[in-house]
């Protein structure tokens, strides 16, 4: 049987509030479960310490008989100190979209031809003056 640590929703609509449960992997997400180890209300401030509570001997408990946290749930107890830190790497995050590019694009295009008058030697004033009588 597979565990995992998971978050089952409670609350009503536009009112989130979390259950943290030691559930099997098979099961709904709001579900049945085997036992409730702490609750998650992420309308509270981040700082408010009631956003995240768990029992952390049975979250231990339950990590030591081999039950998996799901993403939210191991970045809840990375934050409590219980798993070590892991790196992550999204590394398409950082690259600019399509829209970007081409705009960075032409952007850059404007500048170099801005630029490239500003560096074309100038007509001579004499020369400018012939031209301007005939």
């Amino acid at each position: 049987m597979a565990m995992k640590i998971r978050l089952a929703r409670g609350g009503s609509k536009k009112r989130p509030y979390y259950a943290i449960v030691a559930a099997d992997s098979r099961m709904p997400r709001d579900g049945r479960f085997k036992e409730k180890l702490g609750t998650y209300a992420p309308m509270l401030a981040k700082d408010d310490e009631n956003r995240v509570k768990m029992d952390m001997e049975r979250v231990q408990y339950w990590l030591d008989q081999g039950a998996t946290p799901t993403d939210r749930v191991a970045r809840m107890l990375e934050a409590a100190g219980t798993l070590p830190k892991k790196d992550r790497a999204n590394l398409k995050k950082g690259t600019p979209g399509k829209q970007a590019v081409k705009r960075a694009e032409e952007k850059a295009a404007k500048q170099k031809a801005i630029d490239d008058a500003a560096n074309a030697p100038a007509a001579a004033p004499a020369e400018e003056e012939a031209a301007a009588q005939e």
